[in-house]
């Protein structure tokens, strides 16, 4: 892929445009030579992306998604080829994080862990537990011949909040680059690609948020070509006996997941960025940690309910004073 150079930068400009989609405020910068032109390549991406909400959602009773939810137990579905592969993606991930990211998440009842102030206990651990015995990956039948997937058990549902944000930022990315923008970010709350150059030939400077004050950045990383995600517990949250717990639930023990308060991926893409934070959360400092180190091109860094800062061996972070 060619990208702009700084002389052929020069009578480019960064168009910036900040709108609501899939239920979250995105971003979309491209560098363009007029606003005309910007508008209607934004446009385009826009669109893309509510393509994929109308696949994605579980809003929307007419979503190939809640067509899969509805005949959980009682026959497979066919979907579109993209849905399939994502799918099949996903299930990939939760092998690697041994269930810590699973698209089964949906199966528990929202009014159980509705993380709100009339939430001010947390449940005995059985019953935590028994909330969530349909999440279970492996009980997802791909069939790729036919494109269809079953859940096999009734009442199991499958949901994309932790991979769908960032798979949208990557799809509308490729749409544009396909469009012939050579430059640009779309970031879609916090998960991002970027590729190409700034209209003066330097990186895109990404601000890395403060847990504590989520719109100061505690750090920064210049990137191009790299995707960045981040998830943390100032994003929904309860806080119990002077103890803040996620929003992420473990799906192992049914329980809300403490001692994170928050974990940046750094990769290629904006999908797989998205996807592995939660498991990071889940995992905990030393183990998600290991994971991420073992993997190559990933990067991470996490900070703890103390605000200490930790990363994978393949990063060194600046600290902003």
């Amino acid at each position: 892929m060619h990208t702009l150079t700084k002389k052929e930068s020069n009578d480019m400009v960064a168009h910036k445009r900040g709108m609501r989609l899939m239920g979250s405020f995105f971003v979309i910068t491209v560098v363009a030579g007029s606003v005309n032109e910007a508008d209607e390549h934004i446009d385009a991406a826009v669109a893309e992306i509510s393509r994929i909400e109308s696949l994605l959602t579980t809003f929307r009773d007419t979503s190939q998604v809640n067509d899969i939810n509805r005949q959980a137990g009682i026959a497979p579905v066919q979907v579109d080829r993209e849905v399939f592969d994502l799918v099949t993606r996903s299930v990939r991930i939760s092998e690697l994080t041994q269930g810590a990211f699973d698209i089964t998440y949906g199966s528990v009842d929202t009014r159980f862990w509705n993380f709100d102030t009339t939430m001010t206990a947390l449940p005995d651990r059985e019953t935590a537990k028994a909330a969530v015995r349909l999440i279970n990956y492996r009980n997802v039948v791909l069939d790729g011949t036919n494109s269809t997937i079953f859940l096999k058990h009734t009442g199991m549902r499958i949901g994309f909040g932790g991979i769908g944000k960032g798979y949208a930022a990557e799809q509308a990315k490729r749409l544009l680059i396909n469009r012939g923008i050579q430059a640009g970010v779309v970031n879609a709350s916090g998960d991002l690609a970027a590729w190409g150059y700034q209209p003066d030939g330097s990186s895109w400077t990404i601000g890395i948020a403060d847990p504590d004050n989520r719109w100061l950045p505690f750090s920064s990383i210049a990137i191009t070509g790299m995707a960045v995600a981040t998830s943390g517990n100032y994003e929904k949250f309860v806080e119990i006996a002077g103890k803040r717990y996620s929003h992420t639930i473990d799906p192992k023990t049914g329980f809300p997941v403490s001692g994170i308060k928050s974990v940046t991926i750094i990769c290629s893409n904006a999908e797989l960025a998205d996807a592995l934070t939660t498991p990071v959360t889940i995992m905990g400092v030393e183990a998600g940690l290991d994971m991420i180190n073992q993997m190559r091109d990933i990067a991470c860094i996490i900070i703890d309910d103390d605000g200490r800062i930790f990363t994978s061996n393949n990063i060194k972070l600046a600290v902003d004073a």
